[in-house]
């Protein structure tokens, strides 16, 4: 029997990108975090999710630690040891995006957060893993001035041996309610992969996409109603369900969440909030949901405010987690700040789209006899 891929996770937030590979069946050995608040709130996730712990730990430093000598030996029998146990091991992460992002600083790979990029193929280069996964934010493959350093980090990687695939995905895709695209690039070692299949290197990005994106977006999707505080809206027919904000407001139980008290309170301007119709996404800030649609992308630095469909106020922390499509048992501890709270949900992956890219790398890796496929739950 073939062991489970082994995961080395590097700028690991609070752990979202990493849960849809833990629960396909991937186990993660190590977990990189600069910012001690979200390495914290990964670690009580997993106590909650009764998940086992990362092998060789939690390490809260820069990933630029593993490029010096010292950090770069240690990681080194990090992989040696994790062989014993794994034919395959695999890097993720999905470096700052900032400086790449349209709504950001734009500053490319000069910025502060823009050069991590840089250090994280650099590191994949040094320690060759089997694969990779290099996530980031559609500006940094569409824009013309990043899609150069994008091409450079790509052109570096298959100088290293990788064979890449990318693709531009929407969350929307895998089921998550939430419009929100990113640029994915998987890499695998050419001495993983036979001749035969070097020269016929096709991924399945398609087969765990749930919709269609351009269907989905063209479908009757309500546009704006009244506000009205506590009021009852029917669902329109023709409409996926499961895509909107309300129906995963009702899965994950939200009122009744550990998080479902998190939420910002505004000192004054209240009044402004019932202003504001039910949909009406228009501005920049102060954006209401429609409980019959899918969410904005998902993000609320930049003073990007969501407004609960239906009530006034913005919406909490359970609620953001939940448009994340993140499981119910999934919460933060309470001592965590508002702010850390939702930064971190902002720059989280969402968990089904993590969990369609696992599952798509290990039917790659079952093509190649590299693993035997085990059931798997979602939820």
């Amino acid at each position: 029997m073939v062991e489970s891929p082994t995961i080395f996770s590097f700028f690991s937030g609070s752990g979202f990108l990493d849960l849809g590979f833990e629960l396909s069946g991937y186990n993660i050995a190590l977990v990189n975090e600069i910012f001690l608040p979200f390495l914290e709130a990964y670690r009580y996730s997993r106590i909650n999710l009764q998940l086992p712990g990362a092998k060789y730990g939690y390490e809260n430093c820069s990933v630029e630690n593993y490029l010096l000598s010292d950090g770069q030996a240690k990681l080194r029998d990090f992989l040696k040891d994790a062989r014993r146990s794994s034919s395959v091991i695999g890097f993720i992460g999905g470096p700052p995006c900032p400086d790449f992002s349209v709504g950001g600083k734009n500053r490319g790979y000069e910025g502060e957060k823009g050069k991590l990029s840089a250090t994280f193929v650099e590191l994949i280069c040094q320690q060759k893993p089997d694969f990779f996964i290099f996530e980031n934010v559609k500006g940094l493959w569409k824009t013309h001035k990043h899609r150069q350093f994008y091409e450079f980090l790509k052109t570096k990687l298959s100088s290293s041996g990788y064979m890449i695939t990318d693709h531009l995905i929407n969350a929307i895709e895998y089921g998550t309610p939430q419009d929100r695209d990113r640029i994915i690039m998987i890499g695998f070692l050419s001495d993983l992969l036979s001749n035969n299949t070097q020269n016929r290197f096709m991924f399945p990005w398609e087969k765990y996409k749930k919709y269609s994106q351009p269907n989905i977006f063209h479908l009757g999707w309500p546009t704006v109603n009244e506000f009205r505080e506590n009021s009852h809206l029917s669902c329109p027919h023709g409409i996926p369900l499961e895509l909107t904000v309300e129906f995963w407001f009702i899965k994950n139980d939200v009122l009744n969440h550990p998080n479902a008290k998190h939420c910002f309170l505004p000192r004054n301007g209240i009044e402004k909030f019932t202003t504001i119709q039910e949909g009406d996404n228009s501005r920049k800030s102060f954006k209401r949901l429609h409980r019959w649609r899918y969410s904005p992308t998902v993000c609320y630095g930049n003073n990007e405010v969501h407004l609960h469909p239906y009530k006034i106020r913005r919406i909490s922390v359970a609620e953001a987690l939940a448009l994340q499509s993140l499981p119910k048992k999934y919460f933060f501890p309470q001592d965590m700040t508002l702010t850390n709270m939702f930064k971190a949900i902002g720059n989280g992956v969402p968990y089904l789209t993590s969990f369609g890219i696992a599952q798509s790398i290990l039917d790659f890796l079952s093509s190649l006899n590299c693993y035997k496929p085990q059931q798997t739950c979602s939820d």
